[in-house]
C-alpha cells in the first residue's frame, strides 16, 4: 500500500538476516511477509510449535507463508522468558544465515486490568516476556548485530509519558511496555554509531488473532490491519543506522513517507478507534432521547422501574433501547452481566444481563452479581452507547473505569456497534 514511486518498493532487505520474536502469527508475522517479500532470511522465534486451541498459526505454518513470500524461514521454538532458548536459537540463526542483520522485539503479553485485579502470575508473564524477554534478547543479539552493515534493533512499545492517566487502570501492564521503551532509550544512546534501536507503536487498535479471541466476533471493526506496522517497520529497517533513539507512531511516519490513503489499511474505514492521547475526537451534541417502555414480545421480563424513574431521560431512553433491542443471540455470544455506576445527572446503578436466559436492562443492580463494573459519567456514558465516544478512548483517557472480567468489556464493543445505529 506504500506508494509505487516511492525508494521503498526496491528489494532493500535482500539477504538480511532478521531475528523476529512472536512472528507466528499477528503484528510479528506481518512484518517478517513484508521483508520476506525483498527476499530476506526470517528467524521465527515464537513458543508455537504445536496448534493453538484458539490461535492460528504455528512457527511452521509462518515458515511455509514466509518461504512462499519469497524469503528464507527458520523457525525456533523460543520462549522468551527462558535465556537458553534464545541464546540457542541465536546460535542457530548465526550458524544458519551468517549473521543477524535486525532484530524485532514483539512478543509481548497483556493483561489491562487495575492493581487489585492483576493476579501475581499475569505481573510476572508481563514483566518477563516485555521487559526481561527484550532486554536479553537485544542483550544475545547485539554481539551480531554490531557486525553487521546497518544494524537495526526495533522494539513494539510506546512513546513514554508520564501522564499519570496511562498508568491508573492498568499499572503492570504499562510498566512492562515503558520497560521496552526504557531498552529503546538506554540502548539508541549505548550502541549510539554501530546499531540504531528505535520504537514503534500504532495509533488505532490492530486487528490481530489475539482480538478476536478477546473481543469477539466483529471487534476487527474496530481496527486497522496489521499491514500498517508492517508497512511503517520496513521504513524504519531500511533506514541508515545514524536513524536511531526514535519513537514512532506507523501513522504519522507513513504521512512523512508519502501515503495519503489509510483507508487500505482498515477493516472498517469509519470504525477506526484512535487511542492516543490527542488523537481527534469529534464529538456532536447530544441528542435529547424520549420514548416510553414497552413489553418483550418474546415474554423476557422488562425493568419496569427504570421507565417510571426516569422515563425521558437520556440514559432511561438508552436502556429501553438496549432492552428493546435484547436477543438470545446476544446472551448466548457475551454471556455476561455488567453493571454501571452513573455519577452526575440521571445518574445511578444501571445494569446490562446478557447470562440469564432471555437478558434485561434497566435501573438498580442486576438479578445475578455483575461480571463487569463500569464506573463513568451519565452524560459520557449516553455519548458512548450513540456512537460519540469509543469505549477505548474512554478507558484509556480515565473516564471509564473497568473493575471485572475485561474480556467480557471488550466483547460489549461489539453489541455497542450493532447499536450504534438505534440510539
Amino acid at each position: 500500500s506504500l506508494p509505487s514511486t516511492s525508494l521503498l518498493t526496491f528489494r532493500k532487505l535482500a539477504g538480511c538476516t532478521l531475528f523476529i520474536t512472536g512472528a507466528s502469527r499477528g503484528i510479528g508475522k506481518a512484518i517478517a511477509l513484508k521483508a520476506a517479500k525483498d527476499g530476506a532470511n526470517i528467524v521465527i522465534a515464537a513458543k508455537t510449535a504445536e496448534p493453538h486451541p484458539t490461535l492460528p498459526g504455528t512457527i511452521y505454518t509462518a515458515a511455509a507463508e514466509i518461504e512462499a513470500a519469497g524469503g528464507k524461514a527458520l523457525p525456533c521454538v523460543v520462549n522468551v522468558r527462558e535465556e537458553q532458548q534464545i541464546i540457542n536459537a541465536v546460535e542457530k540463526a548465526v550458524k544458519t544465515f551468517g549473521g543477524i542483520d535486525i532484530l524485532v522485539n514483539n512478543a509481548s503479553a497483556i493483561s489491562l486490568t487495575g492493581t487489585l485485579e492483576t493476579e501475581t502470575k499475569k505481573v510476572n508473564l508481563m514483566m518477563e516476556v516485555n521487559v526481561r524477554g527484550t532486554y536479553l534478547t537485544s542483550k544475545t543479539c547485539l554481539p551480531y548485530l554490531r557486525k553487521s552493515k546497518n544494524p537495526h534493533i526495533l522494539n513494539l512499545s510506546p512513546p513514554m509519558n508520564l501522564n499519570p492517566m496511562w498508568f491508573k487502570n492498568h499499572c503492570a501492564y504499562t510498566i512492562s511496555k515503558y520497560g521496552m521503551s526504557m531498552c529503546v532509550l538506554g540502548m539508541a544512546e549505548e550502541f549510539r554509531g554501530e546499531v540504531a534501536v528505535n520504537a514503534l507503536w500504532p495509533k488505532t487498535a490492530i486487528h490481530t488473532a489475539a482480538m478476536d479471541m478477546l473481543g469477539g466476533a466483529g471487534i476487527e471493526k474496530q481496527c486497522r490491519k496489521t499491514d500498517i506496522l508492517a508497512d511503517a517497520a520496513y521504513c524504519i529497517l531500511t533506514k541508515p543506522k545514524s536513524f536511531t533513539g526514535n519513537f514512532i507512531i506507523d501513522e504519522v511516519l507513513l504521512k512523512e513517507e508519502g501515503v495519503k490513503d489509510f483507508d487500505v489499511y482498515a477493516i472498517a474505514p469509519e470504525k477506526n478507534n484512535l487511542f492516543l492521547v490527542g488523537a481527534s475526537q469529534a464529538f456532536k451534541e447530544e441528542k435529547k432521547l424520549s420514548g416510553s417502555q414497552h413489553g418483550r414480545p418474546d415474554g423476557a421480563k422488562v425493568n419496569k422501574e427504570s421507565a417510571s424513574a426516569k422515563p425521558s431521560s437520556p440514559v432511561a431512553e438508552t436502556f429501553r433501547v438496549i432492552q428493546d433491542t435484547m436477543s438470545e443471540e446476544y446472551v448466548r455470544t457475551i454471556q455476561g452481566v455488567f453493571q454501571f455506576e452513573l455519577s452526575g445527572d440521571e445518574g445511578g446503578t444501571w445494569y446490562i444481563d446478557l447470562k440469564t436466559k432471555g437478558g434485561s436492562a434497566g435501573f438498580g443492580k442486576p438479578p445475578v452479581t455483575a461480571d463487569v463494573v463500569m464506573n463513568m459519567s451519565s452524560a459520557d456514558f449516553v455519548k458512548m452507547f450513540t456512537g460519540k465516544l469509543k469505549p477505548t478512548m474512554a478507558f484509556m483517557t480515565g473516564k471509564l473505569k473497568i473493575k471485572g472480567n475485561m474480556a467480557l468489556a471488550i466483547k460489549l464493543e461489539k453489541m455497542l456497534t450493532q447499536l450504534n445505529s438505534k440510539l
